[in-house]
């Protein structure tokens, strides 16, 4: 994968006129509440903190960056995943934050919500150029607060050669899904279909929720301001799912998504929603031959009425109010978003564009695979985007747990976790 070139331009947001990638075609606001950045190359130290992995290739962009700003330097600070929200808002009540930070998706709400962000500046960026539904979720009450980095959606991933040595289609919608699992199971599959259960957590909720979404219904409403998770719709939606769990075609018991790489080559498991690294897990697992030969991937099963619906996640840049040196922390942010910067940290990292052009390079183009995975983008249902959400995850995952395992039917979990989240309420 070549490095971006011409990103000279980067630095000067009011002679942007590139079209059709992440930067703006003419100065009109993203939607911050802000003022743009200064004309010229970025200049000081940018501090940047960085979560989990993605920490130990992001320095593989900071030459091109550095070679057009020559006055500036990149000091990164690693943090480990777990602990990095906790360092943050540390951070924030202390007065020493940095000036740039990618936040993952499950802890953007809790640090949003600290109100010690800054919106994106007018004209940074050009917010057409991103999927709208990743947009969104760099957005609270409508100010853009994080510029979409990397990004997914998960989609159903299932051992193609099993589906058609059964005579079975892969599932378009619920009835297909549940067709398929049985077929499979007919075959000796034990368990045919993986979901998030190890443990029965926020990941499982948000999961749930994309069902939810397929039933037209959903766990939060549309300006994240009542949880309506016990809604008929979603009681309806809960009855399906645990029906997959009480016919035996999922186990509650895992595998967990990293095991289910194992699972999928030994046949003991056939299809999966997840995201698109799996895809990545199974090629270092088995090889490329092997991954073309036995996997394929499609956008997840519509719900009764057609409604699709996938879960995504990602990253996204964010500076802090009080960052010293957020004028060159925009700047990177903007050459973050370049298409072809985006193509270079697919190379490194398998991260996907947030930039639809970006998707046109054949290197993502010619992945049939990669193309379900953009057109369940199109469908994408983030986490709920309220600092309560990690908290109310977990409740309405343990009540998801009690519904599979017989405890409680899909109307009283879903009761008691409506009644639990109204006592947290949102966190505004």
């Amino acid at each position: 994968m070549s490095r971006a070139a011409g990103l000279g331009a980067a630095v000067a947001i009011t002679a942007v006129t590139l079209a059709g990638c992440g930067r703006a075609d003419d100065g009109a606001g993203a939607s911050g509440a802000s003022e743009g950045v200064s004309d010229g190359p970025a200049t000081g130290t940018i501090e940047l903190w960085a979560a989990g992995a993605e920490g130990e290739e992001l320095p593989e962009l900071f030459d091109a960056f550095i070679e057009d700003n020559p006055d500036v330097d990149i000091n990164m600070t690693p943090i480990p995943e777990e602990d990095f929200v906790t360092k943050m808002t540390a951070a924030i009540a202390a007065g020493t934050v940095p000036d740039l930070i990618y936040v993952f998706a499950e802890h953007q709400p809790a640090l949003f919500a600290t109100e010690a962000f800054a919106p994106v500046p007018d004209g940074l960026v050009d917010e057409s150029a991103f999927f709208e539904s990743v947009w969104e979720t760099g957005q609270v009450d409508d100010v853009a607060y994080g510029v979409p980095w990397f990004t997914y959606a998960r989609v159903f991933q299932y051992r193609a050669d099993l589906a058609e040595a059964a005579g079975v289609d892969a599932p378009e919608n619920w009835d297909d899904l549940r067709e398929f699992a049985r077929t499979l199971k007919d075959t000796g599959v034990a368990y045919p279909l993986g979901f998030y259960v190890v443990p029965f957590d926020e990941y499982t909720a948000a999961q749930f929720d994309t069902f939810a979404h397929q039933n037209g219904g959903g766990i939060i409403d549309d300006d994240n301001s009542a949880w309506t998770i016990n809604s008929p719709e979603n009681v309806e939606a809960l009855e399906f799912y645990s029906s997959l769990f009480a016919d035996g075609f999922v186990s509650p018991d895992g595998p967990t998504s990293v095991d289910s790489v194992a699972y999928l080559t030994e046949g003991r498991l056939a299809g999966v929603l997840n995201g698109p690294w799996l895809r990545g897990w199974i090629k270092d697992a088995n090889g490329q031959e092997w991954l073309d030969a036995h996997m394929a991937a499609l956008v997840p099963p519509a719900g009764p009425d057609g409604e699709r619906a996938a879960s995504i996640g990602g990253g996204n840049w964010a500076v802090p109010e009080d960052a010293d040196n957020a004028d060159a922390a925009w700047k990177f942010v903007q050459y973050a978003s370049e298409p072809e910067v985006q193509l270079t940290w697919f190379g490194l990292m398998g991260n996907l564009p947030t930039v639809k052009v970006a998707w046109d390079d054949p290197a993502i183009a010619d992945d049939e695979a990669l193309d379900e995975v953009r057109a369940a983008m199109e469908f994408g249902v983030p986490i709920p985007a309220v600092p309560t959400w990690n908290q109310v995850g977990k409740i309405l995952g343990e009540q998801i747990e009690r519904v599979v395992r017989g405890g409680a039917t899909p109307q009283e979990a879903l009761d008691t976790a409506q009644a639990e989240a109204e006592s947290i309420g949102v966190g505004r």
